[in-house]
């Protein structure tokens, strides 16, 4: 994939709309779902999408073709969500993952779902909520989102294991980790 990839960004960068639109086709879709895991908005999450995009076809010309793609899109991505929610408001931030859940399930019932997350990522701090949509929602490594975020390795690993632990208190689980 990194080299037809990176094909296609050559292409962009020469300003070839076709190939645009294929890069468009490829992160459209995770882009929302990201942008929606922030803003839980649909057309908040549209806007940003298309600014990210505007902003990456823009810019892509500072784009390092020795570096992996997908962090510098969604630095650029996230870049453009955090300006918007500061922008219009602090917005829920949430997320919907299987696996977040199944670390999570630590209620005495047994019933641990997407609503109950909601509004368990409602009270995380913005930085917490940002790193765990990377990690579960996109499927980033830490080193990634690390690239992403601009962060230390350790800061991002931190702040996972702040927020899972958190998410573990508010929703009523035991707050050590393993």
């Amino acid at each position: 994939m990194m080299d037809r990839e990176n094909k296609l960004i050559k292409k962009v960068k020469k300003g070839d709309q076709r190939a645009f639109k294929k890069l468009y086709d490829i992160y459209a879709d995770y882009s929302y779902r990201t942008a929606y895991g922030i803003t839980r908005n649909q057309a908040d999450s549209a806007d940003i999408v298309q600014e990210t995009f505007i902003k990456l076809y823009r810019n892509i010309h500072l784009f390092d073709m020795n570096r992996a793609f997908k962090p510098w899109f969604y630095r650029l991505l996230i870049n453009e969500a955090r300006r918007y929610i500061g922008k219009v408001s602090k917005q829920a931030i949430s997320i919907e993952s299987e696996e977040l859940l199944d670390y999570l399930h630590t209620t005495s019932d047994g019933e641990l779902n997407f609503d109950e997350l909601d509004i368990a990522m409602e009270q995380l701090e913005e930085n917490h909520r940002t790193v765990i949509i990377l990690k579960y929602l996109n499927d980033f490594t830490e080193k990634e989102i690390a690239e992403i975020l601009e962060l230390n390795l350790n800061t991002v690993k931190s702040r996972l294991f702040k927020a899972r632990r958190k998410l573990k208190m508010i929703m009523g689980g035991a707050a050590d980790e393993e």
